[in-house]
C-alpha cells in the first residue's frame, strides 16, 4: 500500500449522525471527539506521518451560542487529554488558526500541548481551531507587508515558497489526500492553499462512523490515482 505521508480531514456530518439516532447533535460532536483518537492510532499504524483535522472553522462561531460553548468543552476536554495520548503514541500536537479569539486558558492548553508534545515525530497532528483558510491568507499577506514595510523583505523576494513561509502550516509538508466525511463535496474554506495539488476523496459515512477500514478505503483509492497527470492509472 502506498500510503499518502500527509492527510488532511474535514470532519464532517456529526449533527446528521445524532439526528438519525434522535440524540441531540452535541451527543455526534462528542461521538466525533471520541473517534479522533482512534483515526490517530489508525492512521500511525498505517504510516501517515501528518494528519491535520478541520476542528472549529471561522465560520462555526454563526452556529447556535450553546452549540458552539459544547464544541469549545470538548476541544478543551481533548487537549486536557492530548499529553498523554501524544506519549503513548510519540504524537506531535500543534494548532492551527487565530488562537486569539479563544478564552485564555484554552490558549494556555494549546501552548502547553505543543510544549510538551514537540520532542516526538512518529505521528504529527495538526488541529485546525478557529480556521479559515481565507482568514490565514490575510494573515500571512499582513506579515508579509509588515517586513517589507520594516525593510527585512524585498518585495522582489517574495515568491510561493517564501510565502508559504508566512502561512500557519509553515512547518507542515502540503498534504498529498483530503477526506471529507459525510458525502459533502467542498472544502469549507480548508487548506486553499496548501491543497492545490492533493488528491480528493469524499466518504459517504459522518465522522462518528470512519473507522480505520474507512481510512484503508480512501488509501486505496489515493494509491490507485496516478499522482504525475492527476488522473486514474490504467489497467
Amino acid at each position: 500500500m502506498s500510503v499518502p505521508e500527509h492527510i488532511a480531514i474535514i470532519m464532517d456530518g456529526n449533527g446528521r449522525w445524532a439526528k438519525k439516532r434522535g440524540l441531540p447533535r452535541n451527543a455526534g460532536h462528542t461521538a466525533g471527539a471520541k473517534n479522533v483518537e482512534d483515526i490517530c492510532v489508525a492512521a500511525k499504524k498505517l504510516g501517515v506521518k501528518y494528519l491535520t483535522l478541520y476542528a472549529l472553522s471561522t465560520e462555526n462561531w454563526s452556529r447556535p451560542e450553546a452549540e458552539v460553548r459544547a464544541l469549545m468543552r470538548l476541544l478543551s476536554g481533548y487537549l486536557d487529554k492530548a499529553i498523554k495520548t501524544a506519549h503513548e503514541n510519540r504524537m506531535h500536537i500543534r494548532v492551527i488558526g487565530d488562537i486569539t479569539r479563544l478564552e485564555p486558558k484554552f490558549q494556555r492548553q494549546i501552548i502547553e500541548a505543543e510544549r510538551v508534545s514537540s520532542v516526538y515525530d512518529e505521528l504529527n497532528l495538526t488541529i485546525a481551531i478557529n480556521y479559515g483558510s481565507r482568514d490565514e491568507l490575510v494573515r500571512a499577506v499582513r506579515r508579509v507587508g509588515a517586513d517589507i514595510k520594516a525593510g527585512t523583505l524585498a518585495p522582489e523576494a517574495v515568491s510561493e515558497e517564501l510565502f508559504a513561509g508566512y502561512l500557519d502550516t509553515r512547518e507542515l509538508p502540503d498534504p498529498d489526500l483530503l477526506i471529507r466525511t459525510s458525502g459533502e463535496q467542498r472544502l469549507s474554506n480548508y487548506l486553499l492553499w496548501q491543497l492545490a495539488y492533493s488528491e480528493f476523496y469524499f466518504a459517504q459515512v459522518p465522522w462518528p462512523d470512519f473507522d480505520e477500514a474507512q481510512l484503508v478505503r480512501a488509501i486505496d483509492a489515493y494509491e490507485n490515482r496516478d499522482r504525475r497527470y492527476g488522473g486514474i492509472r490504467e489497467e
